[in-house]
């Protein structure tokens, strides 16, 4: 049987007005690592799970993207971290908020789910991290200076009552990633540092199942990005999958539907999903979404903007 991974890199992107293309390199690049370590264990016949763990743990690792090294601030100056991931084949799920110090928020869920519990947050999250024996990290490692300037050019904004002009790439953005294993199992798993200047204890769509994290071997495994507030209300993910089981709808059809109904209503982003089949479905209503595509042939596929897919 074949496999299939999806990855987002959020849906936060820099204008293309003002994209470098020593920048737009960078992206695809990052992203296509990501793939490639996904596919590696795909291709090794290994586990939906541990090739979307894999996927996103190589994005958290790229200052880049909004997440682990590259995670935006709170608007107290500090980090709050993230993450869920959810196994299609029994609904096992794991997620964790508002921690820091374990280098990878997406490994930290994934060891909750591996316990009794499905949600940990904050210093309890963190203690069962180190019990667990992951590796953590010094709060310096979160650092990028991108973000910290992002962060005091929004509060200055903010003390000047300014109109919002900001990229969607300095407000929000997250990563993750779905996959359809050689078994025929699918998996999802988002992680994010929130958005820029967010009140400290905000809570995104990531960790919510339904939200922006969902996988059931029955219809669809989806990873959500972008103004999480909305993702909640709606339950996007879950929505998507409920069309398809109760309505017939193919993941097509639900994924962009619901997509496009929310941007109706304000909300902005969009998702990756796949489906028991295998079938892909990568729908945004925002100017773009860091996005890719890899599959058994081994080609690891990319674009930002409202464009093909390309090597």
């Amino acid at each position: 049987m074949s496999f299939v991974l999806a990855i987002h890199g959020g849906a936060g992107t820099i204008r293309r007005s003002t994209m470098t293309p020593e920048l737009e390199a960078a992206y695809h690049a990052g992203l296509r690592r990501a793939l490639l370590a996904g596919h590696k264990v795909l291709a090794g016949g290994g586990s939906a799970l541990d090739a979307v763990t894999e996927a996103v743990v190589a994005l958290e690792d790229d200052a880049l993207f909004n997440a682990g090294h590259g995670a935006v601030y709170t608007s107290a100056g500090k980090h709050e971290l993230d993450a869920g991931i959810m196994d299609g084949s029994d609904l096992n799920a794991g997620a964790v908020v508002g921690i820091l110090g374990p280098r990878s928020p997406i490994r930290a869920a994934r060891a909750v789910l591996e316990s009794e519990h499905v949600l940990l947050h904050g210093r309890g999250a963190e203690d069962f991290c180190r019990q667990a024996g992951l590796e953590f990290v010094p709060a310096a490692y979160f650092h990028t200076e991108r973000r910290w300037q992002a962060l005091q050019d929004e509060l200055e904004r903010r003390r000047q009552l300014a109109a919002d002009t900001r990229d969607d790439a300095d407000k929000h953005g997250t990563v993750g990633a779905v996959a359809r294993d050689s078994h025929g199992n699918l998996a999802a798993a988002t992680s994010t540092g929130g958005m820029t200047a967010k009140a400290p204890g905000r809570v995104g769509d990531p960790p919510v199942f339904g939200a922006g994290t969902w996988a059931d071997n029955a219809t669809c495994a989806i990873s959500a990005t972008g103004h999480g507030e909305w993702f909640i209300r709606h339950a996007v993910a879950h929505d998507i999958a409920s069309r398809m089981k109760y309505l017939g709808e193919s993941l097509t059809v639900a994924s962009e539907k619901v997509v496009a109904d929310l941007g109706v209503i304000g909300g902005s982003g969009g998702l990756v999903a796949v489906d028991h089949a295998g079938n892909v479905s990568l729908p945004f209503n925002s100017a773009g979404m860091y996005r890719g595509v890899i599959g058994v042939d081994g080609r690891a596929l990319s674009a930002i903007y409202r464009e093909e897919l390309v090597a």
